[in-house]
């Protein structure tokens, strides 16, 4: 059931069902079947973002990634993933892997509803 929520600093080339090779790119990585990972993209412009210090250099093109799964990710596993991750939908946005920030949400199970029906244990 991961869910992710990314934001997209400036343009991107890569728009044409972006949310949807986000969506596999991410599943493949998440070890999860089809129809389990779901996209909300958002795109910012790069006027609505900034970096303190002055203007943010041409090179900087953030990805921000907030990801919420059902159950917790043990660090050691996590460390793997988010790189993995962070490749995986720097290749899809086009952007460098460094410029992908990925926060782990607290886990789902007993604080998500899907259709009125509360997430227990990891489902």
């Amino acid at each position: 059931m991961p869910i992710l929520q990314v934001e997209i600093v400036g343009k991107t080339a890569a728009r044409a069902n972006l949310a949807g090779k986000i969506a596999d790119a991410a599943a493949e990585v998440l070890k999860a079947p089809a129809a389990r990972v779901w996209v909300r993209l958002r795109y910012l412009s790069r006027g609505n973002y900034a970096e303190c210090g002055g203007p943010v250099p041409r090179g900087v093109k953030p990805v921000f990634v907030d990801l919420l799964k059902a159950s917790p990710t043990p660090v050691r596993r996590k460390k793997t993933e988010a790189l993995a991750l962070a490749k995986a939908l720097a290749r899809v946005c086009g952007r460098p892997a460094e410029n992908v920030h990925i926060f782990y949400e607290q886990p789902a199970a007993g604080r998500a509803a899907f259709g009125g029906d509360l997430l227990e244990k990891g489902g």
